[in-house]
């Protein structure tokens, strides 16, 4: 499946310049019933060894890796190539309040990771963040005062980012499908049954009512758990 994958991203660069936009992978591991983690905050082990050298894999391949900022905070991840050898992808973190710790780990990382927030956020703790390697990258708000996704997406073209993994978490997720922004879904499904925090928030449709539906489906085993991929048709 990695050569399929590979393969695809090899046209990212052409996508971005006919759309503007970074070509998008939503990627995440999830349990037989759809967990993510037992509850929000309380972070799963849930693939398996080989899932997550496949995972590393997807990383090496992508220009950019974006998180939400509740991601990084419970579970204070590095996001970056360690079980293969392959560069880095450019970290995105979509914090609005900019909320990242100093102590975060992606701060250590050998590029800084760019915080997308916006106005609202304090500037004191934007100079904090920046003396600490990160980026801060004010965008305009939602009414709720979530980040503009569709205006990060047009910073991350125009900064030249071709391909972007999207990994998490469960509000990130269901935010980057129900836009209509993800190109390719690539799914590790292990075999354990959580009961927990579901990856999918609420429910998503196309504009004309019907569940979102993969195409071009592909299924592999990878150890114990399963690897989907399919693109979601009409989206990006």
């Amino acid at each position: 499946m990695i050569e399929t994958v590979r393969a695809v991203l090899s046209q990212a660069a052409d996508y971005r310049r006919q759309v503007g936009r970074p070509y998008i992978t939503l990627s995440y591991a999830q349990s037989l019933d759809g967990s993510i983690a037992r509850r929000r905050g309380a972070p799963l082990a849930i693939s398996g060894p080989m899932a997550q050298q496949f995972t590393h894999q997807l990383r090496a391949l992508h220009d950019a890796i974006l998180v939400g900022i509740g991601t990084v905070i419970s579970d204070n991840p590095r996001l970056t190539v360690r079980l293969v050898t392959g560069p880095n992808p450019q970290v995105v973190i979509v914090d609005s309040q900019l909320r990242t710790p100093l102590s975060a780990q992606v701060l250590r990382a050998e590029r800084g990771p760019w915080l997308a927030t916006t106005a609202a956020a304090d500037r004191g703790r934007a100079q904090a963040l920046e003396r600490s390697g990160a980026r801060p990258v004010p965008l305009p708000a939602l009414p709720n005062g979530w980040v503009d996704l569709g205006a990060l997406l047009d910073w991350l073209g125009a900064a030249d980012v071709n391909s972007l993994m999207v990994e998490g978490g469960s509000r990130i997720i269901t935010s980057f499908l129900a836009q209509g922004s993800v190109n390719q879904v690539i799914l590790t499904i292990a075999p354990l049954l959580v009961g927990g925090l579901r990856a999918v928030e609420s429910p998503l449709a196309t504009p004309t009512g019907h569940s979102l539906r993969l195409a071009n489906l592909s299924v592999s085993p990878c150890g114990d758990d399963l690897i989907v991929r399919g693109e979601l048709a009409g989206q990006g």
